[in-house]
This record gives C-alpha cells, structure tokens and sequence, in this order.
C-alpha cells in the first residue's frame, strides 16, 4: 500500500482515521515465529535513520540487517509519530532479502489516543502482522502486574482493554504491549517473553536500536564530511 505524508495534523488524522477501519484485529497472529523483525528510528536534528533488524524466532541470532538514512518530514506531534517514521521504515523492509513473520515496534499500537499507533499503521501498510511495545505508557490506566516473570494486568483506555503490562524480568519495571495488525493480546505477549529471555526489552527492539544509532553517527559523520569537502573544492 502507499504511504501518503500528510501536510497538516488534521490531514494525518484523518489518515489514521480511513487506515483503523483496515485494521485486522481478529487474526491470532504467528505464535513463535521463525522470523522477528525489530524496528527503530534514530534522530539526530532533522536528520534521521531507520533499522531493521530480523532476528530468528528460536535462537535470537541476527539474520539480516538493514539501516536507511534520510531526513525528518513531518514534524513531531504526539500520537502522529508513524508520519515521521514509517517512510524510512518501509524503505528499510523493502531491502531485506527475508520476510519477517512478525514486526516488533519500538512504540505502541492500539494503547494511542485514536487506537492508531506506529504498530497498527505499519502493519496496515506492510501486511504484516506487528505488536507494539513501549517502554513506557502512554494512554490508558492499569494496576501494577505482581513481581514475577510473566505477570500481566490489563491497560485500559475509556473502559477499553487496549494493551497489557507485562512483567518481562522479575523485579524490574513492566513493559506495555499492544497488538497493531494481524494478532491477538495473548499471542503478542507469548513471544515478547520468549524475546525477552534475559533482559527487560525485546532482543529485536535492543539490536534494532544499537543498529539505527549506529547508522546515524555513519550517516551524520558522511554528511560532515562532504560539507568538508565542498567547502575546501568551492
């Protein structure tokens, strides 16, 4: 599908509004998937990169990785944060020799103010079944899950579940998981435990956002450099 970059925030909602109705919120999605995608955007002035990085579903080993560079487009608003980031994301995938099974975003899905979020619109537009999982809420309420590995309690949005707080690792703070397209709440957070085996984050998540750091310090650095290079040639 098209991506469309809107030119005011009320085009972009209006965007998110036409795309929800696409929404596929009925499949049970992949349940250990052979393939797992982590996505994330780094962002550096208004200069930006995106990563994907595909990850086997069973021993988390990286299987392909991919950065594209570019410049931001559309500035940030809250909760129209996929305008600004899935051009590159969908350039990104285009590149990989291998299809993911499922995508793991950085950020959320339907746990945003219109149960649109980066999760939901990338799915739509790949087809591709995604989850989002955020670091920290950003709609809703919920009551803390208990200590252990595993524990969940539900987020809520307007007397909607909307998401759940998952408890990865004991002791340390939740994460909030989301479907975007083409999975259930109990499948997504069946395989971010498996993708969280030691540590609070996804794997995908961690190695996605090592990877679009480092294409950004590559990409500012070639950028400096050939301003270096016309000044010393003008």
């Amino acid at each position: 599908m098209k991506v469309r970059t809107p030119r005011t925030v009320l085009e972009a909602e209006a965007i998110q509004d036409e795309l929800r109705s696409l929404l596929d919120l009925t499949d049970p999605g992949p349940r250990d998937p052979g393939r797992v995608a982590g996505v994330d955007v780094a962002y550096e002035g208004d200069r930006l990169a995106a990563a994907v990085a595909v990850l086997d579903g069973t021993t988390l080993e990286v299987v392909e990785e991919v950065t594209v560079g570019g410049q931001v487009t559309f500035d940030y608003v809250p909760g129209l944060l996929a305008f600004r980031e899935i051009p590159a994301l969908l350039e990104a995938l285009d590149r990989l020799t291998v299809t993911p099974e499922l995508i793991v975003c950085d950020g959320y899905g339907l746990a945003h103010p219109r149960r649109f979020g980066l999760a939901c619109h990338l799915g739509v537009l790949t087809g591709l079944p995604t989850i989002g999982v955020g670091k920290t809420t950003f709609v809703g309420t919920y009551p803390d899950p208990a200590p252990e590995r595993g524990s969940w309690t539900d987020l809520t949005l307007d007397g909607d579940v909307v998401g759940r707080v998952l408890r990865t690792q004991r002791g340390v703070k939740p994460v909030f998981v989301s479907v975007g397209h083409r999975v259930d709440l109990d499948t997504a957070c069946h395989n971010v435990l498996n993708l969280t085996p030691r540590y609070r984050l996804p794997e995908t998540t961690r190695v996605s956002d090592r990877l679009s750091r480092r294409a950004l310090i590559e990409n500012c650095r070639s950028v400096l450099i050939g301003s270096d290079q016309r000044k010393k040639t003008g």
